[in-house]
């Protein structure tokens, strides 16, 4: 059920078949530009493959041209309420506006963006969420439903559509994952528009991959969703690294190692807590599609991981390397993590 429509932003397709693309967005002050540039750089060596910045007034348009010289990435403008803010970004090479028509104004205003967008092959971003419902559509439904978010985003869409423009994307985010993943839903019913998966303000580092997972993955699996943003109060660089373990999850990206490992129990006598997760720290940035186990016991260890391409399992004392369920070497317990890593870089 993955959108039918695709648009393109910079070198990037969203929509129509195209993989899911993973983005973040800038939480560096606008007028910061060096440590802007530096967390773009940042963010795309950490695997975001699309960018967003807040451009709250014209001095950050100067973030644009400065970012997109250091960066092969694209670049998103974050627009609020001024229009005249996406005319200039979209001059200033921007790949892509976030903007919601609805809030900037008259159709003369509308028309100006449509058509400065359209001339230059940029698409736009519809972004709804439980805070920014309009007036007439919260007086109909009573509180923020998902048929309330739906119908905004497709009330944005429309203002658009009359000026016949329709490289669109849409999101309608909420804080809880019931009404997102409804509105999703709805969305992915009703239009074909290429769909932007978040669940906004999910809070903290931990709570925040809890809600995107459950959110986000809902809609993945149900073939629902182009594009994700996993919401953070964190570095973006989190997001990033949760984004891509959701896509991995879930077998959508193939790129990049799948860890398993077991939840130790009383015949664990390693300390596997700190092992699994020291090899997960090292092999993050290994882009090999491999699985690879870390388990606490040297008896059942390797039959449980057999579908792992390789793998380790502690005794006492001693610990074993294993490829498919197969034992291949017994090393010295403080050895393992070494003898892992020599295995993978055979592979």
């Amino acid at each position: 059920m993955a959108s039918k429509k695709q648009v393109i932003a910079g070198n990037v397709k969203i929509g129509g078949g195209a993989k899911i693309s993973v983005q973040s967005m800038l939480n560096v002050p606008a007028d910061d530009i060096e440590n802007s540039v530096k967390q773009a750089k940042e963010l795309e060596q950490a695997g975001c493959e699309i960018i967003r910045a807040a451009i709250p007034n014209m001095d950050a348009i100067k973030l644009i041209p400065a970012i997109k010289n250091e960066v092969s990435i694209p670049l998103v403008a974050d627009i609020h309420f001024d229009y005249r803010l996406a005319l200039e970004a979209v001059n200033a090479g921007i790949d892509k506006i976030r903007i919601n028509p609805g809030n900037i104004g008259d159709d003369s205003r509308v028309k100006a963006v449509a058509d400065t967008c359209k001339a230059h092959n940029i698409p736009i971003r519809i972004g709804v969420n439980s805070g920014s419902l309009e007036k007439h559509i919260l007086a109909k439904y009573g509180h923020p439903t998902p048929e309330a978010l739906c119908e905004s985003a497709l009330y944005h869409a429309s203002l658009l559509e009359k000026f016949d423009f329709d490289d669109i994307v849409l999101s309608m985010k909420s804080s809880s994952v019931g009404i997102m993943v409804k509105a999703y839903e709805l969305a992915a019913e009703k239009c074909d528009y290429p769909l932007h998966l978040g669940v906004t303000e999910a809070g903290t580092e931990r709570m925040g991959i809890i809600k995107s997972s459950a959110g986000i993955g809902a809609l993945l699996v149900k073939g629902i969703g182009d594009t994700i943003r996993v919401s953070l109060t964190a570095d973006p660089i989190r997001e990033i690294y949760a984004a891509h373990d959701i896509l991995r999850a879930l077998d959508i990206e193939t790129e990049g190692i799948q860890f398993v490992s077991c939840p130790t129990c009383g015949r664990t006598k390693i300390d596997l807590i700190n092992l699994a997760n020291e090899a997960q720290e090292k092999l993050k940035d290994c882009k090999k599609n491999i699985k690879v186990a870390i388990m606490g016991c040297a008896v059942n260890g390797p039959g449980e991981a057999k579908e792992a391409d390789i793998g380790i399992a502690g005794g006492d004392g001693m610990g074993l390397v294993f490829k498919k369920g197969e034992i291949i070497k017994k090393v010295p317990e403080q050895n393992l993590i070494n003898a892992l890593l020599e295995e993978v870089e055979k592979i």
